[in-house]
């Protein structure tokens, strides 16, 4: 089932908001990102309290509608449904996709990390995901990453007719490779918002999807 996609699967940067505690500090770091043209927006925040996520999320969904990118939650189905969002992303002890499908409807935008297994990307598509994320590729400052997916998994992935997101430690330098494997979206946090010139290093990560289609 084809759930929320286009006709081509979007390509490009997924970005995934650092843990900001200043919601006017966040709207205005993440804002001129999004001109810039990344294609996903996903609001991550594991030091708000419930208050704070909802603030942010819904002030964040504002943002995104102003330059039409889909605004997906990270691990709260109930959070999306508030601030009416994209989507949601789960990770493997976050929820149930199938839950979550029946709780957003059929065009949200239902994610989930599959970290290092082709059989878990086969059950979330089976259970409704839009979208498969793989990962660490490399190793990575925001998270602890035990789980290292290789490349060839991205080519492994492609018959799921879904798209493919890659993530962990990606930086303009190591990504190419993965979109040539079959990477439809690169999700990075603090190697575009903790860059020197995060416009400039979104442009890059944009350079090397245009690098692979020449």
């Amino acid at each position: 089932m084809n759930h929320a996609s286009a006709p081509t699967p979007p390509r490009g940067v997924y970005l995934i908001t650092p843990d900001e505690p200043d919601t006017a500090r966040l709207l205005a770091r993440t804002a001129p990102l999004l001109a810039a043209g990344a294609t996903w927006l996903q609001y991550r925040n594991k030091t708000a309290d419930a208050a704070l996520r909802h603030a942010q999320a819904a002030a964040l969904r504002g943002l995104c509608q102003q330059y039409a990118v889909p605004l997906i939650i990270n691990d709260d189905v109930a959070l999306a449904q508030a601030v009416g969002a994209a989507g949601v992303h789960l990770g493997e002890d976050d929820g149930d996709i199938a839950r979550a499908r029946a709780l957003l409807g059929p065009d949200a935008l239902l994610g989930a990390s599959c970290y290092d297994t082709l059989a878990l990307a086969e059950r979330a598509v089976a259970a409704g995901a839009s979208y498969v994320a793989f990962g660490a590729f490399f190793p990575s400052t925001s998270k602890a990453t035990t789980r290292r997916a290789p490349p060839d998994l991205l080519r492994q992935s492609a018959a799921l007719g879904v798209p493919r997101v890659a993530i962990g430690g990606l930086s303009p330098d190591n990504v190419t490779p993965l979109i040539a494997a079959g990477a439809d979206l690169v999700a990075v946090i603090s190697s575009v918002y903790a860059a020197p010139d995060p416009v400039a290093t979104l442009h890059a990560y944009l350079a090397c999807f245009q690098d692979t289609t020449a």
